[in-house]
């Protein structure tokens, strides 16, 4: 690493996009211009520096986001490579959580497809400044101009063009820069790595004015003093302009356009200028805020070396079985050896080496500060979306929010190694990635894995298999259910057995009535204590609750029920056991005589639907039993917000395709139980 860059230098940004626009590949080309790579590596070889997972290399597409920190001229550039799949948006939520820019890819042919709908949604919602790139311009179909109008149209955004492509298709030969009025053309027509900067040519003359002319009234509409200029005619200098366009790139008023084909290496030189000139280092975007622990006061912090420490673990990763944390440091500095404070679990934190990430290779460094992403070794219970800081100044930075699977599947080994090594590979799983939970089914005894859709569960099983070999036979997607009791019912048992010579005596008597929904599980003694001592009502309350966890109907748990002790009696060989045991008796009492029913989890669904093809989603959503709760216009799309019981919605992803042409996506989040 060369000597340490300002922090004005710094460009942290991510690259984004629908799967297959490209975007893996032109990171692979920015290392390779920037030194950090000495051959290129291709995504359709499996050589991709940045994907280095097994699963992404067979599947050609990026499950996990990498980091990675290259230079180009004066700036230090640490790109994060984001997964463009709608089952890995924690992926995406995390790394634009902690960017300050980011590089959305578009197919030239594509244009916006649902997938980036879906990420630049995301980027909105963190206030990410963003430049575009339009990839794939040697491809037959490629179509600049109607790319950009689809972003304009789909993704309500303001794009404006820098950059012009010379030909299209087999004929691309180079970009008209706008900005200094030149144009870039490619030595080799094949592999764009040498360019000739030079006047454009008399063909493409108008076209140039045409569009320079639209460039200026774009910019004007966002700049007072280029609007002086434009309307009084005066000449603008491309130093003017490069300002004038930096700030509303970093306002979110406006996305500069670029064009290019990075499989061919062409235009990636001048989007490195353009990532430079135009989006944001650490110093360009707000200062990040936290709330102090005990007092909740807002805590603002600003990027610099010497303030307080704040950074944010934002992934976490088990390599080689080691534990690798990501962290952005927001402010402060951090020492190899040093000690931080994690102010959620309230204790110290040793960090035995800090690492400057290249995709999965690393070099160590002595230190970091504000501005840097890095990786850390040696915490030990720190996870994903904590926060790192001082003890004399604590605080926490705004936690990550994820939201909860809503697909289960059965998953159990094949032979007892594969027993041994399972739980191990899932805690490291679930250490890795947020939205995948674990649980036991106590009746089977299977493992049951939840999590964000079925291509989600599919690599995780497929990752068991290959970088742990661990044999799995796996079961059908399930839905959890719920038991209730639906009308007020009593039960009792006298419980009197020798137990290891010793004598044990309880009696219990309790009532079950239902509760209303979301109300959980409530218990209440009426006995006295000539009936049952108080030091037996714990014992009593656990074994009932214990009792209704497994369920009756299905060994789905009871829920929104409250138990009442009605009455009870004791004598000198009561225990505290003896009354766990004789509760849960009274319990089984109960609900062999009450009448009871089943909840299912019902799913507060959003879909992005295009205008066209509303009728279509609207009516599969109405025969899964859905109820349509609100329809909202947003720029050429409808959103659709709708409640449908989850066991209707296996599948829907493909329905949702077929019914919008590919166009549609939907979001899914828990809502409640209620009635099957």
């Amino acid at each position: 690493m060369s000597k340490k860059k300002n922090i004005s230098q710094f460009r942290n940004i991510g690259i984004m996009a629908h799967i297959d626009a490209g975007k893996t590949t032109v990171t692979e080309r920015i290392l390779y211009y920037t030194g950090k790579s000495y051959k290129i590596g291709e995504v359709h070889d499996g050589e991709a520096v940045m994907d280095w997972m097994q699963d992404e290399q067979d599947r050609g597409i990026t499950i996990t986001s990498a980091v990675t920190t290259c230079e180009w001229g004066k700036s230090l550039i640490q790109i994060i490579d984001t997964p463009g799949h709608v089952d890995f948006t924690v992926e995406v939520e995390r790394a634009l959580r902690i960017l300050d820019g980011a590089v959305g890819v578009f197919c030239a042919v594509g244009g916006v497809e649902p997938q980036s709908e879906t990420v630049w949604r995301q980027a909105d919602r963190y206030s990410v400044p963003r430049v575009a790139f339009i990839n794939k311009m040697d491809r037959t179909g490629a179509d600049f101009f109607a790319a950009v109008r689809s972003i304009k149209e789909k993704l309500a955004a303001n794009p404006v063009m820098l950059q012009l492509p010379m030909g299209a298709e087999d004929n691309f030969s180079g970009v008209i820069d706008l900005v200094h009025m030149q144009q870039i053309k490619w030595v080799d027509q094949t592999q764009g790595a040498e360019y000739s900067t030079e006047d454009i040519a008399p063909e493409f003359e108008d076209i140039a004015a045409d569009y320079r002319d639209k460039l200026l009234e774009a910019i004007s509409e966002v700049n007072d003093e280029i609007m002086e200029k434009y309307l009084s005619e005066e000449d603008i200098s491309a130093v003017e302009l490069i300002s004038a366009i930096r700030s509303a790139t970093i306002s979110r008023r406006i996305v500069p356009v670029f064009c290019g084909s990075a499989l061919k290496n062409k235009g990636i030189q001048p989007l490195l200028d353009g990532i430079v000139a135009y989006l944001p280092s650490p110093l360009d975007v707000p200062p990040v805020k936290g709330l102090h622990p005990d007092t909740e006061e807002e805590l603002e912090f600003l990027p610099k070396k010497n303030g307080p420490l704040a950074a944010l673990i934002f992934k976490v990763s088990m390599i080689e079985g080691r534990k690798l944390s990501f962290a952005r440091i927001y402010s402060g500095r951090i020492e190899a050896g040093s000690e931080v404070f994690n102010p959620l679990l309230k204790k110290k934190e040793k960090l035995s080496r800090i690492l400057q990430m290249h995709a999965n290779k690393r070099e160590r460094l002595k230190e970091a500060t504000a501005g840097d992403i890095i990786g850390i070794v040696g915490l030990k219970d720190s996870g994903t979306g904590d926060t790192l800081c001082s003890q004399d100044y604590p605080v926490f930075l705004e936690k990550m929010e994820y939201e909860d699977p809503v697909i289960s599947i059965a998953i159990e080994p094949k032979t007892h190694a594969d027993q041994e090594k399972l739980d191990t590979v899932l805690e490291k799983f679930t250490i890795e990635d947020p939205t995948l939970k674990v649980s036991k089914d106590e009746e089977t005894g299977q493992t049951i894995l939840s999590g964000m859709g079925e291509l989600h569960l599919e690599i995780i099983i497929s990752r068991m298999l290959k970088e742990f070999q661990t044999n799995v036979n796996v079961g059908n997607p399930q839905v959890v259910y719920r038991e209730v009791v639906t009308a007020k019912v009593k039960g009792s048992a006298v419980f009197e057995r020798e137990i290891s010579g010793k004598s044990h005596y309880a009696s219990v008597s309790i009532s079950l009535s239902p509760l209303n929904r979301g109300e959980g599980v409530t218990f209440e003694s009426k006995v006295t204590e000539d009936k049952v001592p108080e030091q037996y009502i714990p014992a009593i309350e656990k074994g009932i609750r214990e009792s209704l966890d497994g369920g009756y109907l299905k060994g789905y748990p009871l829920v929104d029920v409250a138990i009442v002790l009605e009455d009870g009696g004791f004598d000198e060989r009561s225990s505290e056991l003896a009354f766990s045991v004789g509760a849960s008796m009274a319990c089984k009492d109960a609900l062999e005589k009450a009448s009871l029913g089943l909840l299912e989890p019902i799913m507060e669904v959003e879909v992005f639907v295009p205008d066209a093809h509303m009728g279509d989603a609207i009516s599969d959503l109405n025969a899964r039993g859905g109820k349509v709760e609100s329809i909202n216009p947003k720029a050429g799309i409808q959103i659709v917000k709708a409640v449908v019981p989850l066991a209707k919605m296996f599948g829907y992803s493909t329905a949702l395709r077929s019914a919008s042409q590919g166009r549609g996506t939907f979001s899914m989040q828990f809502s409640r139980f209620d009635k099957v």
